[in-house]
């Protein structure tokens, strides 16, 4: 079938289903509704369905009475409009539906939806990158099915979402409820405040249960109690809460300190060990908890962005646990594995290309502990989406593992940067060089079936029973002693074999990437501000436009 995506970015959303169908064979193209040529591209296309996985404008109806047009909104039967997110969070409740477009926002006819509960405590964000990526990824084969059936229902027409008004009192407010009004609007448009003199929104919020009960007792709710990882720690007035992220007026989001500065001048660091009492609530980025002869160490960095300290701090944790497990499990973090460099913080930068160096070393000095990790079997668990230098954080270890409902973006160009990481070795190791330099060009998402077709993969599981599968899979690693013994004298002579050539494509890669940071012509700057202020392409990107060239081998 040909199927054109309507987009207002090509986010998470979009690249599953763009995968999912790529997988099943269709024709595949993309339109961005933002595109000057939108309805050209689309009359040139010739869809046979157009459907809108993640869309923000209207859809005119010279385009829906022309072509069958499908809306995915993350909310229930009844649900309509904007806002949808943030009210499943207040109930407790969340869905999916998929309905036609019409001239009534959110009004047409229901072809597939669903609804859940919200079983856990978490923020916009994650509840669209988990639970409504999940029920929409089982759902869209009812759809696929319904729409050849020609089987529908009306919509039930209630009122469109109000916008909410979220402001703390924080004289007023306990944790709780702090918590709970920054994580509506988390990741966006964030709750207005005011710290230290900085007006500014806040994100990534996190209980504390120890620090503000303490000694600090009698101190004003919404001092700064301490810091950590770049994190900011808020007394409240039953508590404490840590912020990780602020947004200033017209800027992006950065850690709550490289915003704050010398205002936080006197506040202390309050430093957690690797392996920590969990059975409190606190704000951590790097965790590990080892159950017999396997570690899982798990690194929940925001957006799935690295920065330099960040990468050293994972090194040494991947360096101390290596010598005490026989099987070490990268877990990644709780809405993404990795996506490779913080551009963020390169672009905050006034030595954004020395920052820049420095960050590419860093994780690359990451990347080859895990290479060189002799002691330990390594295996990658992609339970969540990966993208450029963390496609190649994984493809570094022994083994790596994925979710169904995973998508890699195994590219760097779009950022106007080759990439590093290893890559140049790893990826043709896996896929051979003509799948490597094809995914390298191509600048696409794949899904996780594909990846594991191609090598890059070697197992997936269902997002249902990910976690349960996961472990399974690992416990047979050291089933029998002699397995990983085994396994570990063939890795270490192969590492004895290849290490010229390991350190060979590394030097290279940094060769190549040395200009793409430090000359001030290179596209990378220009890229980058693009990606980190999300401004809107007037074209959609050519890569995304159908090509028989693109189609999977």
């Amino acid at each position: 079938m040909k199927i054109q995506l309507l987009v207002t970015t090509f986010n998470s959303l979009s690249q599953l289903l763009y995968t999912y169908l790529r997988d099943r064979g269709d024709t595949v193209d993309v339109v961005y509704a933002t595109s000057q040529t939108r309805d050209a591209e689309i009359e040139a296309f010739e869809p046979e369905m157009i459907v809108c996985p993640f869309l923000q404008h209207y859809v005119p109806p010279h385009i829906y009475e022309r072509y069958p047009t499908f809306i995915v909104h993350p909310g229930p039967k009844g649900d309509r409009g904007a806002y949808a997110l943030e009210r499943a969070l207040i109930q407790k409740q969340g869905g999916v539906s998929i309905l036609k477009a019409n001239e009534a926002w959110d009004g047409g006819d229901l072809y597939a939806y669903t609804s859940f509960k919200i079983e856990r405590d978490t923020n916009k964000s994650s509840l669209y990158r988990q639970e409504i990526k999940s029920a929409f990824y089982d759902l869209f084969k009812t759809f696929l099915a319904n729409f050849e059936a020609n089987k529908f229902e009306p919509q039930v027409m209630n009122p469109l979402h109000q916008p909410l008004d979220i402001t703390i009192d924080w004289e007023c407010d306990d944790t709780q409820t702090i918590v709970d009004k920054i994580r509506l609007l988390d990741s966006t448009p964030g709750v207005q405040e005011e710290i230290l003199g900085v007006q500014c929104r806040l994100f990534g919020v996190h209980c504390e249960a120890k620090i503000g009960t303490d000694r600090y007792h009698n101190t004003s709710p919404k001092t700064i109690l301490s810091k950590r990882d770049g994190a900011i720690c808020l007394k409240t007035i039953d508590g404490a809460v840590w912020i990780s992220h602020l947004q200033e007026e017209g800027r992006f989001k950065l850690p709550a300190t490289y915003v704050l500065k010398s205002r936080l001048k006197g506040i202390k660091e309050d430093r957690l060990p690797l392996i920590f009492d969990r059975s409190y609530e606190t704000f951590f980025e790097v965790s590990a908890e080892i159950d017999g002869d396997v570690g899982y160490l798990h690194f929940n960095f925001h957006n799935g962005a690295f920065r330099a300290e960040q990468c050293m701090r994972l090194k040494y944790a991947i360096e101390y646990l290596k010598t005490q497990v026989k099987v070490l499990v990268l877990m990644g973090g709780e809405d993404f594995f990795s996506n490779g460099i913080n551009l963020n913080i390169l672009e905050d930068s006034k030595k954004s290309s020395e920052d820049g160096w420095a960050t590419i070393n860093a994780i690359n000095d990451l990347v080859a502990s895990v290479i060189y990790a002799e002691e330990a079997v390594t295996v990658a668990s992609l339970h969540r989406n990966a993208g450029a230098g963390g496609v190649f954080l994984a493809a570094a270890c022994d083994y790596v593992v994925a979710s169904d409902t995973t998508v890699l973006n195994p590219h760097y160009k779009t950022i106007g940067l080759s990439g590093s990481e290893y890559h140049t070795y790893t990826l043709p190791k896996r896929v051979g060089e003509q799948e490597a330099k094809r995914l390298l060009e191509a600048c696409l998402p794949i899904s996780a079936r594909y990846a594991h077709k191609i090598g890059l993969v070697d197992a997936v599981f269902s997002h249902g029973q990910y976690d349960s599968a996961l472990r399974s899979y690992v416990k047979r690693l050291v089933v029998d002693e002699s397995v990983p013994d085994d396994f570990l004298w063939e890795k270490q002579t192969s590492i004895e074999e290849h290490k010229e050539e390991i350190e060979r494509c590394k030097t290279q890669e940094i060769a190549v990437m040395y200009p793409e940071f430090w000359d001030e012509t290179s596209p990378f700057h220009t890229l980058r501000q693009a990606f980190v202020y999300k401004q809107c392409p007037l074209q959609t990107p050519e890569r995304l436009k159908y090509k028989r060239e693109n189609i999977h081998a």
